[in-house]
């Protein structure tokens, strides 16, 4: 059973599918949304802020890799969890999806404990991101209210600083390439240059570190690219 009036919205095109998903989702404690085209999906993405998104690829207007890239690019709903869940179950399809920057992959046909698992899993993450209060140094992120304190003070962080460095708090200790840290934070679609990440983490230094010219935190790791360590 869900923890809580979860919102789930559903774009597939097939109503029988959706029904049934709806019906069971809603057992279990879900609330439900659906929409049988990307266009309508989008909509209601953007006016209801559902907590999880279970999407179709084969779609009447459009595949659905394009209303993820879309999401991914929105700063509105860029944390959105999306799980894809479609006929199309080539290798090459999946790592598509997941590189498009979903957060999940499961092919029809499915099985509904599955399928209620990989949400609940999903999910779970979201709960545990807006309950935990990240630390380091004279640093403290609070990914609920997206605030970031220093010393106690409130820093003002740009969205992409603000990505970035939860990123890389969410993923303290392991190092990220400059690519790795492009494609994950701005995007597999962006085109900048690798000197972007530089620029930024030179402004997070700046705000952030004690001293900027000798970070304690935002660690450059000399050959690979960047980690962040406690």
């Amino acid at each position: 059973m869900s923890s809580g009036k979860e919102t789930i919205l559903i774009v597939e095109d097939d109503p029988s599918i959706c029904e049934g998903l709806e019906l069971n989702l809603r057992i279990e404690g879900y609330r439900t949304l659906s929409a049988g085209d990307a266009a309508g999906g989008l909509a209601l993405l953007r006016e209801e802020r559902p907590d999880l998104l279970i999407l179709d690829l084969m779609l009447p207007d459009g595949s659905g890799l394009d209303l993820l890239k879309t999401i991914r690019r929105d700063e509105d709903l860029v944390e959105m969890r999306v799980l894809i869940l479609t006929a199309l179950g080539l290798e090459s399809d999946k790592v598509k999806g997941l590189r498009l920057g979903a957060d999940d992959y499961l092919t029809k046909p499915f099985g509904l404990a599955e399928l209620l698992a990989r949400i609940d899993a999903a999910l779970r993450r979201t709960r545990i991101e807006r309950q935990a209060v990240a630390r380091f140094g004279r640093v403290e992120l609070d990914p609920t209210r997206r605030e970031v304190r220093c010393a106690g003070q409130e820093v003002k962080l740009t969205r992409r600083e603000y990505e970035l460095l939860l990123y890389l708090v969410q993923h303290s200790d392991r190092v990220f390439s400059r690519e790795q840290l492009l494609a994950a934070v701005w995007g597999p679609e962006y085109s900048g240059t690798t000197r972007t990440v530089d620029n930024f983490v030179r402004s997070l230094r700046a705000k952030l570190e004690p001293d900027p010219a000798r970070p304690r935190h935002i660690i450059t790791v000399h050959g690979l690219g960047y980690k962040l360590t406690r």
